[in-house]
């Protein structure tokens, strides 16, 4: 089994079997010396002349190369200890050297940060870009949030389940990206948005308390804190609350952001109301955070009772403010039932914020059929319209519809303040440049016309 390079320490005079990549190599005289890296860190290893072979071969190692090494694990000499690395007291006396690969001189730096790259080269070069040691180190903290939720959640009586990714088109405030079927000429799948309605019927199918790490695709313009295709921290419960899922989801995010070694601001996070909010700070996303802002203090907010539809000028009516699933307050049923002061409504919708950035939404979710309908009704949706798109889960609330409510804070924001960065990109494996393309397996691309005319589909190019 290979040994991880950050566990050498431990084996100072014992025979060690190294591999990895030259990060750089150093020519002292008759001396060679090089650093071997994995993901683990980086170690020191030296080359005498004593065996000339060896030493030659050493001579030719660039970096990138992947090599195999055996050797003596030493103590430095004194005056050659590195304090600024983890592994700065000891070096390997290398016996024997095995090119695995070798490798082209790299199109782009790797001993930087990457920062000062222009976007579409490193994208395009992207499986070399995360070999740097801040996205190593980016990936091996969003891996260890993951863990921390897991294990949280698992802890709380949660359940993991996966929902599909082709299902139906939903309005979530986004384009779907449509999936066509070739089986139903003419007919199309959607990617989710979210996994909405999949996790109310899971609710209803009694799991009581559900989660998902899940995929969720919009077809919306990127930025920072926005790519097609994100992850969520999924979380639906049944019997529950509004405040008892905020403190659920409040105790999971402390214990995640303590677990990664970062500062909260003290206390309770502290709750405002939308109208408070918008008054005091003038968005329902702000940041709380004292100056100077210190990156390594996360602080966090609750912005509730949002209102539960928002006029759409250009289409002259009302929709809703978060998704169309969020529940009115109990006492405003009654005038969204009678379709009275509909600007007054207020949900029971909660959002999450932090350092700035709306970390999770989440919401009460309506259970009454009636009340479903009238929100749709609202919205413009005919009522044959609402049974085609919506039929399906208004005809489970006639199942027994347990009470139910949930929150899906984003992983990728949340591992991005975590890691100090300014972009999700920067926390994700292969995203997407600005301009939504990947660079890297040049896509989007065109289909050959023998698989568009499998699906029935004929290109009609923009004038």
């Amino acid at each position: 089994m290979k040994l991880n390079l950050n566990e050498v320490a431990e084996l100072v005079g014992k025979e060690v079997e190294l591999h990895g990549w030259i990060d750089v190599r150093r020519d002292h005289g008759k001396l060679i010396f090089f650093d071997l890296r994995d993901r683990s860190g980086k170690v020191q290893l030296v080359v005498t002349p004593k065996d000339a072979l060896l030493h030659e071969l050493a001579e030719k190692l660039r970096p990138e190369w992947v090599v195999k090494i055996n050797g003596t694990v030493a103590k430095r000499p004194e005056e050659m200890k590195n304090p600024k690395e983890p592994q700065g007291n000891i070096e390997v006396k290398v016996s024997a050297i095995e090119v695995l690969s070798e490798a082209k001189t790299s199109p782009i730096p790797l001993e930087t940060d990457g920062r000062e790259i222009d976007e579409e080269v490193r994208l395009t070069y992207r499986y070399l870009d995360l070999r740097r040691a801040r996205m190593q180190k980016n990936l091996l903290l969003r891996h260890k949030v993951t863990t921390l939720v897991r294990e949280f959640l698992n802890g709380r009586g949660f359940v993991e389940i996966e929902t599909p990714l082709l299902t139906k088109t939903s309005p979530e405030g986004a384009r779907d990206f449509l999936v066509p079927s070739r089986k139903y000429p003419g007919t199309f799948f959607a990617l989710p948005q979210s996994p909405q309605q999949y996790k109310q019927l899971l609710m209803l199918a009694g799991f009581e308390r559900y989660y998902q790490i899940a995929r969720c695709l919009r077809d919306e313009d990127l930025r920072g804190d926005r790519q097609y295709e994100h992850t969520q921290i999924d979380m639906e419960m049944s019997f529950v609350t509004e405040e008892e899922v905020r403190q659920v989801a409040e105790e999971m995010i402390i214990a995640v952001v303590e677990g990664c070694g970062k500062k909260i601001l003290a206390g309770p996070f502290p709750v405002f109301t939308h109208e408070e909010a918008m008054a005091k700070f003038g968005a329902d996303k702000f940041d709380l955070r004292p100056e100077p802002k210190d990156p390594d203090t996360l602080a966090f907010a609750w912005v509730v009772d949002f209102p539960l539809l928002e006029w759409d000028e250009n289409e002259k009516r009302y929709t809703f403010s978060h998704n169309p699933f969020s529940a009115p307050k109990a006492a405003h049923v009654e005038k969204l039932l009678q379709g009275e002061d509909l600007a007054s409504i207020r949900a029971e919708q909660y959002d999450l914020v932090c350092n700035g950035h709306e970390l999770a939404s989440g919401g009460v979710r309506i259970s009454n059929p009636a009340v479903q309908r009238k929100v749709f009704e609202i919205m413009g949706l005919t009522p044959e319209e609402t049974e085609e798109r919506f039929g399906h889960l208004i005809e489970a609330y006639a199942y027994g519809a347990p009470p139910h409510a949930g929150i899906a804070p984003g992983l990728d924001r949340l591992v991005m303040i975590l890691a100090g960065e300014s972009a999700i990109a920067e926390v994700i494996a292969f995203p997407k440049t600005g301009a939504a393309r990947d660079p890297m397996m040049h896509t989007p691309s065109e289909v050959p016309k023998k698989s568009l005319d499998e699906l029935g589909i004929e290109i009609k190019k923009k004038k």
